[in-house]
């Protein structure tokens, strides 16, 4: 008969909680920012480039998720995980994918109403710049406290 190990479910919970909710950030910030680009693009297509900042930086928030579920996947074992591990797997995969979240739905929000003030007003940009700056640093501290949660 085999054993039932219920702390790797909390691990693998960690891990699909990780990708998935910084992906939901992720994808919101693109969406987000896109539906402003491209409004913004109509008025000044030449600012279209530019403008792309927010979206390469909603996507970063999905790698935060990937990294942070690749190192987990790989600590989760059948012999010696423990429920200490599993629910510190599970915290570390909690703080990265809802940091992240948070960090995708303020870069997208930044983002949208950035870019279109952006068409109308250059002196806007590096203020628009900083901002996400500081959203993006909100997923990066849950990367960090992730990092240090899974060791």
């Amino acid at each position: 008969m085999a054993t039932v190990t219920t702390q790797a479910f909390f691990g693998f919970m960690g891990v699909s909680s990780a990708l998935v909710f910084a992906n939901l950030g992720a994808a919101y910030g693109t969406a987000k920012s896109g539906v402003g680009i491209s409004s913004m693009g109509v008025i000044k297509p030449e600012l279209i480039m530019k403008s792309i900042i927010p979206v390469v930086m909603a996507g970063v928030l999905g790698i935060y998720g990937l990294i942070v579920a690749v190192i987990l996947v790989q600590k989760i074992n059948d012999n010696d995980y423990s429920f200490y591990d599993g629910y510190k797997h599970l915290a570390s995969g909690l703080c990265c994918g809802l940091s992240s979240l948070a960090a995708g739905m303020a870069i997208g929000i930044v983002g949208d109403a950035g870019v279109r003030a952006n068409a109308q007003q250059d002196k806007i940009f590096v203020g628009m710049i900083l901002i996400l700056i500081f959203a993006e640093a909100l997923g990066l501290y849950g990367l960090i406290i992730a990092l240090i949660l899974s060791q």
